[in-house]
């Protein structure tokens, strides 16, 4: 429990919220939280602080007196934090954008009229299978495969990917398709190690692989993608990934799977103008494959 006078500064930019809309909910959209949240850190606050802010009642939320002497200074912090923020990150050119392995090949090709329209940016991509801590600030933004479920991080969806059954036409010239891709018994197989339990592919080859020979597993999508290319064994890949491979051959038209891609940031990095270029250029770039991305074309 806290002690009286450790304040957690983050609450009191809910508490300047919550007297600005005098409601727990009118305050939760203007921070894009939910009503609980903000509720939960009025509490905290006031524990911390061994004195109310505020009166609950029919009315909404009530300024005790001491409320009313305390905004006007929260407001004066809101502004200096502003302007302290502003001035550093408008100093800086460089955006990070973190994304999952081979996303590069949808960015790479608009970079060069990004830099024309942008010259003073450097966009910085990093690629890779681990996540990125957003609020340690690893990187500004994130393309992210996958729900989020963090309330103080901006999630703009950019669309679904869907996964399908795939084979190289070396495989298929030594075993025959199978007619069922829910039936994979007898077939070699491209599993996905623990780190990737939770993508569409690996659940799929877990809950309909019985019979078939697991001949090896990966922790980077890339990595399946190639070995499917090879000839060592079906996959099921992102469509978006395996459908830019001229040998792998799609064997349903059923999309088995979706996770949902999103691009995700922490919300105080808007005051930058770099980045909310960046975040700008990044929603265009990504809509447009939207269609490949889901599968759903050629599923049609």
């Amino acid at each position: 429990m806290a002690k009286p006078g450790e304040i957690d500064w983050n609450d009191l930019r809910y508490a300047l919220a919550a007297a600005r809309s005098r409601t727990l909910a009118g305050a939760a959209r203007a921070l894009g939280v939910e009503h609980s949240t903000i509720g939960r850190r009025l509490t905290a606050l006031e524990d911390a602080l061994g004195v109310p802010l505020f009166t609950r009642g029919p009315e909404g939320l009530v300024l005790t007196s001491l409320g009313e002497k305390v905004m006007p200074r929260l407001e004066e912090m809101e502004r200096t934090v502003a302007a302290v923020a502003e001035l550093t990150i408008s100093q800086k050119t460089r955006v990070r954008l973190a994304t999952p392995t081979g996303f590069g090949r949808y960015i790479n090709p608009h970079l060069a009229a990004f830099q024309g329209a942008h010259p003073s940016i450097t966009l910085e991509l990093l690629s890779g299978s681990r996540p990125v801590d957003l609020k340690k600030s690893e990187a500004d933004l994130a393309i992210r495969l996958g729900a989020s479920d963090d309330e103080e991080l901006v999630t703009r969806k950019i669309g679904d990917v869907g996964w399908s059954l795939y084979a190289s036409a070396e495989y298929l010239a030594r075993h025959a398709a199978p007619s069922d891709p829910g039936a994979l018994a007898g077939h070699d197989v491209l599993g996905f190690e623990p780190s990737l339990a939770g993508v569409p592919g690996a659940k799929w080859i877990e809950a309909h692989g019985q019979g078939a020979n697991v001949i090896m597993r990966c922790r980077e999508i890339t990595d399946v993608v190639a070995a499917c290319v090879a000839g060592l064994g079906l996959a099921v890949l992102p469509c978006m990934a395996a459908e830019t491979e001229p040998a792998l051959v799609r064997l349903t038209p059923a999309v088995l799977g979706t996770r949902r891609l999103s691009l995700v940031y922490r919300r105080e990095v808007l005051v930058s103008e770099p980045v909310k270029a960046v975040i700008e250029f990044v929603l265009k770039v990504m809509a447009e494959p939207a269609a490949h991305m889901s599968g759903e074309a050629v599923a049609r």
